[in-house]
């Protein structure tokens, strides 16, 4: 009888190629998150020394402490009894809300036109759309201070800032027609075969199916509106009564002094709702603005 015998074969053994790939991906997902991290830190410190140094005393809060000695909470009763803070708290809601409003109904229906529309000058209508969005507002800001200040006699006010709004906005418009072409034309064939007008349409299913794009315009107004500093420096400057929180906050600065204890914790009081509104809205937002790019 023959025995026949055989070496032992090592099986699963990697080759060389596979620990290469093995310790390349493994130092890829080291340097991504490496990064990311680093991202994070880079973005988020600022915002803890700013909650940190609103919980100090007003002379710690002038020290390289980065830690309260004691918890000062009481700091933000402060700023909350400041003289006229609710004030500019409600006139921020007005001029977020009440613009993001005007802004969103004004520009659906352009950029409705432009996407779905087929008319003589429609890409000149884009292209102007697209030329305002590249002119700087202080280009145009004296003779519309002129306009509204000495025509219409409303300076100290913050309608100079909100009517322009219900006339639509050109970034509203070029990112809500971005998205709108991403919308099969054949559900609008569907709606008009069954009867419905053009605004039936634009409304019953136009704008259902627009929600995640409405959604990034109007995120991305409040967030403009909220954090606004030069449209109510300019308009409403002469009048505290009509100050947004972003300029008041300019009236913790002292002329000598600056309690920068209160004035981080107004920064906070500031920021809160905004940091609030995304967290929530952050899913239809990513979505809106990434969809928006799928088709020009």
């Amino acid at each position: 009888m023959t025995q026949v015998l055989d070496k032992p074969v090592q099986l699963g053994t990697p080759t060389v190629a596979e620990r290469t790939a093995r310790r390349r991906a493994l130092l890829e997902w080291i340097a991504i998150h490496s990064l990311g991290i680093a991202a994070a830190l880079f973005f988020t410190l600022p915002f803890v020394f700013v909650v940190l140094t609103s919980l100090m005393s007003d002379q710690q809060a002038l020290t390289r402490d980065l830690v309260p000695d004691t918890w000062e909470w009481g700091n933000y009763t402060k700023v909350f009894d400041t003289p006229g803070f609710l004030t500019w708290w409600k006139n921020t809601l007005i001029y977020a809300g009440l613009g993001t409003v005007l802004t969103v109904v004004s520009s659906v229906p352009v950029a409705y036109a432009l996407a779905k529309f087929r008319f003589r000058g429609r890409n000149l209508s884009l292209m102007l759309v697209i030329s305002m969005m590249m002119l700087p507002p202080q280009v145009i800001i004296i003779p519309m201070y002129l306009f509204w200040a000495k025509q219409l006699d409303l300076s100290g006010t913050l309608w100079p800032l909100i009517i322009p709004m219900a006339f639509g906005d050109a970034f509203s418009i070029f990112l809500l027609r971005q998205f709108l072409t991403t919308i099969p034309n054949e559900y609008l064939d569907a709606a008009r075969v069954d009867g419905c007008g053009e605004l039936r349409t634009l409304l019953k299913v136009v704008l259902p199916m627009a929600k995640p794009g409405i959604a990034a315009v109007a995120l991305f107004q409040f967030f403009y509106a909220w954090n606004d500093y030069f449209g109510p420096q300019i308009y409403a400057s002469e009048n505290p009564g009509a100050w947004t929180l972003s300029y008041g906050l300019e009236s913790f600065k002292g002329a000598h002094h600056t309690d920068w204890n209160l004035t981080m914790a107004a920064t906070v009081l500031v920021m809160a709702p905004v940091i609030v509104v995304f967290f929530f809205a952050q899913k239809a937002f990513v979505e809106g603005v990434t969809l928006t790019g799928v088709k020009g």
